[in-house]
């Protein structure tokens, strides 16, 4: 949600900057802009849409000569997309450009003690307020530093800033509180964004700075503090693995169908080094100093609650474990009725889902263990979690997640089985058992390999055939129910086609009035224990005309307008050839009909703010 970079270095920086602000695009926005010196001018170019549309305003501008910059992609929160909301918001004097990711909560009370005081508003946002409560400040405090953190300790609610000023056209400002920064150390240049993309064709030096950071800056001196006393804040940096090459679409047409197709390598990933060589017992050695959970919540939002859902049925049947999953969002409020002994598992890709981090400190609040999965190192999730695992996909440009759910479900699993090991009594897996699971999950990236491409054209071959609907049905039961919800929330969010998805058996308790010979259906029917009930679900569905895709395994005896054949993989690991589908069929049909498949609109990559 948003991008923020600055720079200060020996580069022109206006080029460097926007070149940042296209590597964050996939975090979603609805305008841009940058602010940078010229002579002794502090200019702010800002527009509308796409970064194309802000490129062109800057062809008109000499720009070579600046060296400091700021730029900004917004995605609206306070104030509609519009260039007069667009980022960075100017002082009434002219002398201070900010950039903010996050919701001041107060901005309201501040503007009308500012408007008092005769400042004036020309947007909507709460952001114009702040960096004009810095210029108030500025005219008590002895410098901008001050200023900056004092205004911040007035600003209640979630932030990442950077700020330059007119009279010190070669520094820059950044602070953090509960929304991504992180700090890029170069050779005579340092840079700050909100994620590392931004910066990594210059630096794979990074520091991740923690609430309450604040930092000065210049292209050859940085300065991190803590916020409330401005006493030096101790940092390592550390040192970036992946390149810029895992962030190019590499012959692909969109990032999407890249990652889609990483998933076996992902796969393949996660599993290196944390298999036994007599493949019987999964070694996850960041959970050797915790117990056994008696009951664990897994905390999620989105796909990775879809990732809990389909994980569940794995920790409960394996490993014997009581798990209940919730939403992030409703789980901080309500009455958490955390006992000491509980644990709780957060998911989230980025490692900064606000309303999940909200639940992680609710946790432990109460004393509850903490067990974070993520894929980014260095993240808020990582370091206040208890113990972390990563999932290690990759970087994930796309805003529909796909590998990063692959992944998810992978080390799901492998947690499962882990536990299972560790318990070693008659509630537990036997060998026998867990060497059949693991070698299961050992074969998955080569069938992958093989059947991603039939899969693909599959998919191209239905998204044209079914691409004027304006509705759709996802059934599944079981291990497949949260795969249904996925595929719906796919189809939703990239070909904008309403979706939903439902448990199979709860379509006679009201759905399936909705269905008739224009509302299809995708239909989870691999052949497992559960196949004949979703059997019985499609034929009711038929009986009012409703048309079937029913995703199933070859021999098994099911009538559907259209029959889609996976591989055969032992129930719930066939999860791993069913989730592709559902990915590749959004994105056939979001790319047929003409929609951004990486950006879709409304969306942002990571939720940041509550």
């Amino acid at each position: 949600m948003c991008g923020i970079i600055g720079y200060a270095g020996h580069r022109p920086a206006v080029p460097v900057v926007t070149e940042g602000l296209r590597r964050l695009e996939y975090r979603g926005y609805d305008s841009a802009g940058v602010a940078f010196m010229r002579q002794d001018d502090l200019r702010v170019i800002r527009s509308k849409g796409k970064l194309a549309a802000l490129e062109e305003k800057l062809a008109d501008e000499p720009v070579t000569t600046a060296t400091c910059a700021i730029g900004h992609t917004r995605w609206a929160t306070h104030g509609v997309p519009a260039e007069r909301n667009a980022h960075p918001h100017c002082s009434n004097d002219g002398a201070l450009a900010i950039v903010h990711n996050g919701i001041i909560e107060n901005y309201q009370e501040i503007k009308a003690d500012l408007t008092t005081k005769g400042y004036i508003f020309h947007s909507e946002t709460d952001t114009e307020v702040l960096v004009n409560l810095i210029a108030e400040r500025r005219k008590s405090e002895p410098d901008l530093l001050h200023a900056l953190a004092g205004a911040l300790r007035e600003a209640h609610g979630a932030y990442a800033v950077c700020l330059i000023q007119r009279d010190a056209p070669g520094t820059f400002y950044a602070a953090r509180m509960s929304a991504p920064l992180i700090f890029g150390l170069g050779t005579g240049e340092n840079f700050v964004a909100s994620d590392i993309p931004a910066f990594l064709l210059y630096t794979r030096r990074v520091i991740f700075l923690d609430d309450g950071d604040i930092v000065q800056a210049t292209s050859t001196d940085y300065q991190i503090m803590h916020l409330a006393d401005l006493q030096p804040a101790k940092h390592d940096p550390q040192t970036i693995l992946w390149d810029m090459q895992a962030a190019q679409k590499t012959g692909f047409r969109h990032f999407m169908l890249k990652e889609i197709f990483e998933q076996p390598r992902v796969i393949t990933d996660a599993l290196t080094g944390r298999i036994t060589t007599g493949r019987d017992t999964v070694l996850l050695p960041e959970l050797k100093d915790l117990p056994i959970p008696k009951r664990l919540h897994i905390v999620a939002c989105g796909t990775s609650y879809h990732s809990a859902l389909w994980g569940r049925h794995l920790l409960e049947h394996w490993a014997h474990v009581p798990v209940q999953v919730e939403i992030a969002s409703e789980f901080r409020y309500r009455d958490a009725l955390l006992q000491t002994d509980d644990m709780m598992l957060v998911i989230s890709q980025s490692g900064e889902t606000a309303d999940t981090l909200a639940a992680l400190r609710i946790a432990r609040e109460h004393g509850a263990t903490v067990l974070g999965l993520c894929n980014m190192v260095g993240s808020s999730i990582a370091r206040e979690a208890s113990a972390v695992i990563y999932t290690q996909a990759g970087h994930e440009i796309s805003v529909a997640s796909t590998k990063a759910m692959c992944s998810q479900m992978l080390m799901l699993a492998l947690l499962a089985l882990y536990w299972s090991g560790r318990r070693n009594n008659a509630a537990a897996l036997t060998k026998g058992q867990r060497r059949k699971w693991i070698t299961i999950l050992e074969t998955l990236p080569a069938l992958l390999d093989t059947h991603l491409p039939s899969m693909h054209e599959k998919a191209r071959q239905l998204s044209r055939k079914y691409s004027q609907a304006r509705n759709f049905f996802y059934l599944g039961r079981g291990h497949c129910f949260p795969l249904a919800l996925e595929g719906a929330l796919k189809l939703k969010e990239l070909s904008y086609i309403h979706a939903e998805g439902y448990a199979a058996g709860e379509m006679k308790h009201g759905p399936i009035a909705l269905v008739d010979a224009l509302f299809p259906t995708f239909a989870l029917a691999p052949d497992d224990a559960l196949f004949p009930k979703v059997k019985s679900n499609i034929t009711e569905v038929q009986a009012r005309q409703g048309k079937i895709i029913a995703l199933t395994n070859e021999g098994m005896e099911l009538a559907a307008d259209e029959i889609w054949i996976i591989p055969r993989v032992a129930a719930p690991l066939v999860g791993f050839m069913i989730l592709p589908v559902l990915q590749l069929f959004s994105y056939e049909m979001s790319d047929y009909l003409g929609k951004d498949v990486d950006q879709p609109r409304n969306l942002a990559k990571s939720v940041t703010v509550e």
